[in-house]
């Protein structure tokens, strides 16, 4: 029998493995096929798995560091005002956010464009959820091959406790990701205490619910399928893609020609490359693709297969590499460009948003004014025979503590204020103040003034002030 047909029979036997018995590789895009990704260890492997432990710690520590008398982070909607650390961002301040989300998606494409979706293969929630998923599926049910026999085996006592510990274990842990997640937006005392007592509002038993099946679906029993068919971010990443972005590439000139043979065996006598076509790099694939087939929008830059493959040509003897992280350019012979226009594009705009938003943080007042005028009433003549104006005042203050603020109008001469222009507020409150200013006509040149609002306190030993712009009609 030659290699080539060897290759073949070689192929189909393992390629059968790949999805359940009834089930052809060649459809592995149909919802109900089942992929049962087999455990292997090697370098990215073991870093995917810490940066994974990473942030699934970040996620549930940081709502129970304190700060002050709150959380560190807390994002309150009934109040409208987020808290992260000593940081309040106020609706007023959503440019911040808006900046923030910039920077996260300018961070993204730059990340992409120089070393591929590696977002998605090392810390997309869905990813680190998955193999959390995967790592209970093989403590109780075993290696990807037992896993596979037991799902074809009857029903008996040990498929069932089996499958109910497996079950079990997701839905703690998808429970455990809910009421972290909900921690974010009410305090997390509330959350666990009141949850688990019985006392908890109506809507936080829904968004645990909703989030406790939401994870359960997504790690248990879609995984692969998100990532496939409704992440979009497969869809839209050629377009930051280019021939020097890092990929996981398989070198089809040393592999190819593909088939088994002995460690002893020279391939190049066999007319052989260095792929034995063990179909390892397939089973370990979490969303089942053959990445010899070139690249796939559907690859996650988990570097799985590298490790799977790097394995192999260990145990026989060969050079690692087969498998890598590389670049089209690189495979195809041709020199690699690192710096290039669409890199240094990204890079200046993530660096301008990164300033931006600093600046915008660092100055960011600790102070606002609003102010309203009376509609109903331009002006009116007032007993002493001054033209008054009614205005409204909201003044926000955006700190913690509370504060006295001073209140004064600046662009009027000799003028008259009726109100309080001493005034205390409360940390993260709203002071609405009706005030009146009175003015001689003697005084005004023109039916329209130009007046600015003053308020000022005393912050840290420093004067801190906030100024709204209006306007004072006298006729």
């Amino acid at each position: 029998m030659n290699a080539e047909s060897n290759k073949k029979d070689y192929s189909k036997a393992e390629r059968i493995k790949i999805h359940q018995p009834d089930e052809n590789k060649s459809d592995r895009f149909n919802p109900r096929n089942r992929i049962y990704v087999r455990a292997i260890e090697g370098f990215w492997t073991q870093l995917r798995r810490r940066l994974g432990w990473v942030a699934m710690l970040f996620f549930l520590i940081l709502p129970w560091i304190p700060w002050g008398d709150r959380q560190a982070v807390w994002f309150n909607l009934g109040e409208q005002k987020f808290h992260i650390f000593g940081l309040t961002i106020w609706p007023q301040d959503l440019t911040l956010l808006a900046a923030l989300l910039m920077i996260a998606a300018f961070g993204l494409f730059f990340v992409t464009t120089y070393l591929g979706r590696v977002w998605c293969g090392y810390t997309c929630p869905q990813t680190v959820w998955t193999f959390i998923f995967i790592w209970f599926e093989e403590k109780f049910e075993g290696a990807r091959n037992k896993r596979i026999k037991l799902d074809q085996m009857p029903w008996s006592f040990n498929k069932a406790w089996r499958k109910t510990a497996k079950h079990a274990s997701w839905i703690l842990v998808s429970l455990l990701t809910a009421m972290t997640f909900v921690s974010y937006f009410v305090p997390t005392n509330e959350v666990y205490i009141d949850v688990f007592s019985g006392n908890a509002s109506g809507a936080i038993y829904f968004w645990v619910s909703l989030f406790t099946v939401a994870t359960y679906g997504n790690a248990g029993w879609m995984r692969e399928i998100m990532c496939i068919h409704m992440c979009p971010y497969a869809r839209f990443q050629s377009a930051m893609f280019d021939k020097n972005t890092y990929i996981v590439g398989y070198d089809t000139k040393r592999g190819e020609n593909r088939g088994p043979r002995s460690r002893k065996a020279d391939p190049k006598a066999l007319g052989l490359g260095d792929c034995i076509d063990c179909d390892l790099c397939v089973q370990v694939c979490p969303t089942g693709i053959d990445i010899r087939n070139g690249l796939q929008y559907e690859c996650i830059n988990c570097g799985s297969c590298i490790d799977a493959c790097d394995t192999t040509m260990d145990r026989m003897g060969y050079d690692r590499g087969l498998i890598a992280y590389t670049t089209e350019n690189k495979l195809e012979g041709v020199k690699e460009k690192v710096i290039r226009p669409k890199l240094l594009g990204y890079g200046a705009v993530l660096a301008l948003m990164i300033f931006v938003f600093i600046y915008a943080t660092v100055t960011i007042a600790p102070v606002r004014v609003d102010i309203i005028r009376d509609r109903n009433q331009l002006f009116r003549v007032n007993n002493q025979g001054l033209i008054e104006n009614t205005f409204t005042l909201k003044i926000l203050n955006k700190t913690e503590a509370k504060h006295e603020y001073q209140l004064s109008v600046e662009g009027l001469t000799d003028y008259q204020w009726y109100g309080p222009q001493t005034v205390t507020i409360d940390g993260g409150e709203v002071l609405t103040l009706p005030v009146s200013v009175a003015v001689d006509p003697v005084n005004l040149s023109r039916a329209m003034t130009k007046v600015n609002f003053k308020v000022t306190t005393a912050l840290d030993g420093e004067t801190v002030e906030a100024v709204q712009e209006s306007r004072f009609f006298s006729q």
